[in-house]
């Protein structure tokens, strides 16, 4: 049995849970999420708890528990309080603004760069330099992040680049000159 697997899902108060044999669907006070349960896998809702059970041990089955039972527990968290992950935009000249729908980026590149803001996720601009994504779905959220983040990866040398908060770059040497 997972470890993992076997930990019981705390529900809040504003989170209504509804399952049926094949399907979950999490309403919370911010959005709807629905993820599709695997048949060997089942769901058991007391209260306020929650909790992930394998109908039946294979090996498959094992490393699902844990897998079904953490994806669960990140659509709780992501429908009442929601997931937030900060870049920075680290090099001269490199902008962000937010029009209508778009992210529009400068990084250097002789044109902007714009990309569509997925649905269920907000984007803050700070100081130009500063983007702070929130939305209740964790995965896309990374996905949407690291997107923006494959424009201009973090580089060795100077540390320019688009980098996650908390990153930590590791800078190396450059050429030295003739001695």
């Amino acid at each position: 049995m997972s470890r993992i697997g076997k930990l019981p899902i705390k529900i809040p108060e504003n989170v209504d849970i509804i399952s049926n044999q094949s399907e979950i669907t999490i309403k919370g006070k911010f959005g709807t999420l629905q993820k599709t349960i695997p048949e060997i896998l089942e769901i058991q809702q007391d209260n306020n708890i929650l909790n992930v059970n394998l109908k039946m041990q294979t090996r498959t089955g094992r490393a699902l528990h844990g897998l079904y039972r953490t994806l669960i527990n990140n659509m709780v968290t992501g429908v009442s309080q929601q997931f937030k992950i900060t870049l920075n935009l680290r090099g001269v000249g490199y902008r962000a603004a937010v029009q209508n729908e778009f992210l529009t980026l400068n990084l250097g590149y002789s044109h902007p760069v714009k990309l569509l803001i997925p649905e269920g996720i907000s984007v803050e601009v700070v100081q130009n330099t500063t983007l702070n994504l929130t939305g209740c779905d964790k995965e896309n959220l990374g996905l949407f992040a690291s997107n923006i983040r494959s424009w201009r990866p973090p580089e060795p040398y100077k540390g320019k680049g688009i980098i996650f908060e908390g990153e930590i770059v590791k800078r190396k040497a450059g050429k030295s000159g003739k001695k």
